[in-house]
């Protein structure tokens, strides 16, 4: 789940996410909104599973959200926006197609690998700076499994969604993982390093899978 990140103006964000009856039906619509986009951009016919209504409110609210791809088990993209500047429709499908096609650690997604692509859709909730004097402070202001963190210090910047922590468990070890991923040696620290933190509800095709059968 680590994925590549587009930084935009702040614009008002969701402040406490909590998933709901209704969050849940939005997001089998976000899921299918997402891979009806990178099945456009890969011109491949797309039978909808779940209807979705484009005009909904909800949908033309600002949103934040992340996109990740795996494929069989592996990860095969995954790029988001941290702000929210364009309508959560706008952004689901623009991040699809970002992932499906444009993240630079993969080639683009071929037709022939759609059908064993899933899809992952995460909303961000609105970003919280962290205070704190030292890095070791910082790290103990970390919330394992539960923050997505953004490590910014000048021009570098990373960020990991809170789903990485299934894989980098410790706080010190998330935080050089962090750090490394913004160019950075994982020992590095210095007075103006800036980290800020944020929720996610998400939700994943492998939930919903007799709804989500493709074709």
């Amino acid at each position: 789940m680590i994925g590549l990140l587009v930084m935009q103006p702040l614009h008002l964000v969701h402040k406490e996410l909590t998933m709901t009856p209704e969050k849940n039906e939005q997001g089998k619509i976000l899921l299918q909104i997402a891979r009806a986009a990178i099945s456009h951009a890969l011109h491949v016919p797309f039978s909808a599973a779940v209807a979705v209504d484009k005009d909904a409110a909800w949908l033309s609210q600002p949103g934040a959200t992340f996109v990740t791809l795996t494929y069989r088990e592996q990860l095969r993209g995954c790029v988001g926006s941290l702000l929210a500047c364009e309508s959560l429709i706008e952004d689901v499908s623009s991040n699809a197609i970002s992932a499906a096609l444009r993240d630079a650690r993969f080639p683009p997604l071929t037709e022939d690998e759609l059908d064993d692509v899933s899809v992952e859709v995460s909303l961000l909730s609105e970003l919280q700076s962290l205070n704190f004097t030292n890095e070791q402070e910082a790290i103990t202001k970390l919330r394992p499994g539960i923050d997505g963190v953004i490590f910014e210090y000048g021009p570098y910047r990373s960020t990991f969604l809170p789903q990485v922590w299934e894989s980098l468990p410790q706080s010190p070890l998330f935080l050089r993982e962090l750090k490394a991923k913004a160019g950075l040696s994982e020992d590095f620290w210095a007075d103006n390093v800036k980290l800020s933190h944020y929720t996610v509800i998400k939700w994943r095709e492998a939930d919903f899978s007799e709804e989500y059968a493709n074709g």
